[in-house]
């Protein structure tokens, strides 16, 4: 949080988020980090993520503290009237709704687009969710896991493992929050010229079909198609990191003079006479047999010994890390990507940085991740409840109060 003083471009913003797990939060986090106010709405219960990973405090797992800081959190049971009502005054100083229900519960607490645009018009109403509502699975529940099978993500993964598997990570839940939030962005700089709110929906299978087929249309970006779909040097088997002779290394000589260079490293420059090495088409053509040669020469020497080489060229090349390396990585250290900041629940956090450097505004922490309804007797305030009502509301079985 050491640029607090400084000016981001979305200060005086504010975003109502009621979203749960990873892909509304995500979203939600970065316009936070971004100087917007984000008030996290949550259930009695709290946000799913709160419960899941290791913990030193009730509703605080760790996998919570990851994908929203930058927030505040208020309880609202919005199964209950007044709950609804605290919404619409939530809403009524609310620059930025997002959230993650389906179109149907949306429209029973009176949250479509349709019924909010009448007596909120500028707003920027921004729903995430796992197929577009006008589409032939608009409405049907999804994960990650379901978008990456849906997208064709897990069957690319079939050429090396066999089957068809699901990518380590939450990959669609966190590029789509991305999206969200570009998207939000671009609505809210729409009103900036026309004074005009919109609806902006945000589909994780239709952007994950978009961002796979960005190299795996190939030959049917042509109508009719000219080839097969799959960019081959991405999808082959033997697309992988190379075994040195005491551990692994990343390398991807690209121009004539990057494969000229690194073959004279070896020790072997007269590989570059083969005509399948020569030029950038005769490689693409003969990748196999040009990286069946890497794999040769990257043999033949230590890490170490690779390191040595490489660190003064202009080869592109890295050590394979483990997700454990990542928190000594020398140039994560050199740019302060990781801070220990003391919160005041959970003691001290490992907290990587908003990724983007902007030199004027740029982005940080604001606020470490809440808990469960830290900020409610705040926001009440804020939004005009007197103390007898905010107390009332407060109050266990009060529609403000949490399931802790």
């Amino acid at each position: 949080m050491k640029n607090s003083t400084k000016k981001r471009p979305l200060d005086g913003i504010r975003v109502l988020e009621i979203a749960s797990m990873v892909f509304g939060p995500v979203a939600g986090q970065y316009l936070g980090d971004m100087g917007a106010d984000v008030i996290k709405l949550e259930p009695p219960e709290g946000d799913l993520t709160r419960s899941i990973g290791p913990r030193r405090s009730p509703r605080m797992g760790a996998f919570f503290l990851t994908s929203n800081r930058s927030k505040r959190s208020i309880v609202v049971d919005l199964k209950r009237p007044e709950g609804r009502e605290i919404l619409h005054r939530l809403l009524a100083k609310t620059d930025v709704l997002l959230h993650s229900m389906r179109t149907p519960a949306a429209a029973r607490l009176g949250l479509d687009y349709a019924t909010l645009a009448k007596t909120h018009p500028g707003l920027v109403y921004c729903h995430v969710t796992g197929y577009g509502d006008d589409g032939e699975y608009g409405g049907r529940p999804a994960y990650d896991d379901i978008i990456q099978a849906a997208s064709g993500l897990a069957m690319l993964q079939e050429v090396v493992a066999g089957q068809p598997r699901y990518i380590p990570t939450i990959v669609a839940d966190k590029i789509s929050g991305v999206h969200a939030a570009y998207a939000i962005v671009l609505a809210m700089m729409h009103r900036l010229r026309t004074g005009e709110g919109q609806e902006v929906e945000v589909p994780m299978f239709e952007t994950m079909a978009s961002f796979n087929m960005i190299e795996h249309q190939w030959g049917h970006i042509f109508e009719p198609p000219i080839g097969d779909m799959g960019y081959a040097p991405v999808v082959a088997a033997a697309r992988r990191p190379y075994k040195t002779l005491d551990g692994y290394l990343s390398l991807l000589p690209y121009s004539d003079s990057h494969w000229r260079r690194f073959f004279e490293l070896a020790g072997a420059p007269e590989i570059m006479d083969d005509p399948r090495f020569t030029l950038f088409a005769s490689r693409q053509q003969h990748f196999r047999a040009v990286w069946d040669e890497i794999e040769r020469q990257i043999g033949l020497k230590t890490n170490a010994e690779w390191l040595r080489l490489l660190t003064p060229e202009d080869i592109p090349f890295s050590p394979v890390n483990s997700i454990e390396d990542l928190r000594e990585d020398p140039h994560l250290k050199s740019v302060d990507f990781w801070s220990v900041q003391e919160h005041p629940t959970e003691g001290k956090l490992l907290i990587g940085r908003n990724p983007l450097r902007m030199s004027a505004s740029p982005p940080d922490v604001t606020r470490l991740p809440p808990g469960l309804g830290e900020h409610s007797a705040e926001i009440l305030r804020e939004y005009e409840y007197d103390e007898e009502s905010a107390q009332r509301l407060l109050a266990p079985g009060g529609v403000c109060s949490s399931n802790l």
